[in-house]
């Protein structure tokens, strides 16, 4: 079996790197975006098995001005059966923003400084779960 698949959609490099670095460490094939372009292009490309999500980033240069919120409801809308996990990362941890992401459908919710041990934790549990069936439009 090849090794899974994980999108990480942060404007910040350093995040970035530092993720894809425990991720590869953890067993995982994990690529970037820096942006909502980027992360759309990844998805269509790479087929992802989790997507990792900061929920802010400014205005790409596609032009694309989408938070992570905005993103999620893309990925509901996408063509086939199978959803796509997302674990969201941010620095603006409130009530609202935990609310909003849960009701998008995220699995996971993490504030920065994102715990690297809890999140890779996480993200087995959630890519060795059973595949939700997938809902009736």
């Amino acid at each position: 079996m090849s090794a899974q698949k994980i999108l990480v959609v942060d404007d910040n490099p350093v995040v970035v790197k530092a993720l894809q670095i425990k991720l590869a460490e953890a067993g995982y094939v994990a690529f970037a975006a820096l942006d909502a372009s980027e992360a759309i292009a990844a998805v269509r490309k790479e087929q992802p098995d989790l997507i990792v999500l900061d929920l802010n980033f400014p205005p790409d240069i596609g032009g694309v001005d989408w938070d992570g919120f905005r993103l999620m409801q893309w990925l509901q809308r996408l063509d086939g059966a199978r959803r796509i996990p997302v674990i969201i990362i941010t620095g603006h941890d409130s009530q609202q923003n935990r609310k909003r992401a849960i009701e998008l459908g995220a699995t996971a919710f993490f504030p920065k400084p994102v715990n690297h041990v809890a999140l890779v934790a996480i993200i087995r549990e959630t890519l060795t779960a059973p595949a939700p069936a997938a809902t009736p439009a």
